[in-house]
């Protein structure tokens, strides 16, 4: 068992929205534990660390509370896949190392206005850029390619790439014609971003891109209307491992919606 420095835990959780600190103190040394999701008593020092690290690089674990729950559990598959990895439930030696010395994120789209969203489709990643900066990476399930017929409703689960802009949000849970939505962000007419109970780390929705809970509201307060919403297929070249610093169970239910116009809260009111 390694000893965890008293300085990574001086550190509070920065806020979705923040600059992300690549700043190496803020995590053990070479050498901790296998943290596995579900991990808590005798991990918590170790867990609390990481939910820090995780959230000042802007992936959003949520609160630093000693427990491997959730909302690290999706915010380590994307920093697991934004530095070059398959995503699992569990953070080993290299996922150490990686937080370490983290990847810097690339952008989709190299000319892209300095504040906007990008989706990519291949590592199931949402990026929220802010002045030029990435400042909430999530993970992501978008349309899992196949043909659907439910609940009166039949077509292709497919979310198109593309360049878009941000149209209609919607406060907290929305009923879509397949399902409901947390704080929708619709941005290709009826597709939207929005938070859902079930966001595996494949895709499996009707068109959408599921993000988890914890990232619908930050992503919400982020993304203004008109701002781009970037969605691209990249080469898999682009998984050879990025340049570093130095220092299937799916939810049928909860996908498009119709296409809407203004902001309003979840049940129609202006």
């Amino acid at each position: 068992m390694i000893t965890v420095s008293t300085a990574i835990l001086a550190p509070g959780p920065a806020r979705a929205g923040t600059v992300p600190s690549r700043n190496s103190r803020d995590v053990p040394a070479p050498g901790p534990p296998v943290l596995r999701f579900g991990d808590g008593a005798g991990l918590g020092r170790e867990i609390v660390a990481v939910k820090k690290r995780l959230n000042g690089l802007g992936f959003n674990a949520g609160p630093p509370t000693p427990v491997y729950d959730s909302g690290m559990r999706t915010a380590v598959w994307a920093f697991q896949k934004a530095n070059g990895m398959r995503p699992l439930d569990r953070i080993d030696t290299a996922t150490w190392r990686a937080l370490v010395h983290p990847a810097r994120i690339r952008p989709l789209v190299r000319d892209g206005e300095p504040s906007r969203v990008e989706i990519d489709l291949r590592r199931q990643l949402l990026t929220v850029w802010r002045r030029g900066r990435p400042v909430l990476v999530s993970h992501v399930s978008t349309g899992a390619e196949r043909s659907y017929c439910e609940r009166g409703h039949c077509g292709f689960a497919d979310t198109p790439p593309g360049d878009f802009r941000v149209g209609e949000r919607v406060r907290g849970w929305s009923m879509g014609y397949l399902g409901a939505m947390y704080y929708p962000v619709y941005f290709n007419g009826g597709i939207a971003i929005h938070g859902s109970t079930l966001v595996p780390r494949y895709p499996a929705s009707h068109g959408c891109a599921r993000i988890p809970l914890n990232n619908a509201v930050p992503l919400f307060r982020l993304a203004r209307p008109g701002e781009p919403v970037h969605v691209r297929r990249p080469a898999p070249e682009r998984d050879r491992l990025p340049d570093r610093g130095t220092d299937r169970d799916a939810n049928r239910g909860t996908d498009r919606g119709t296409d809407r116009g203004t902001d309003r809260d979840a049940d129609g009111r202006r």
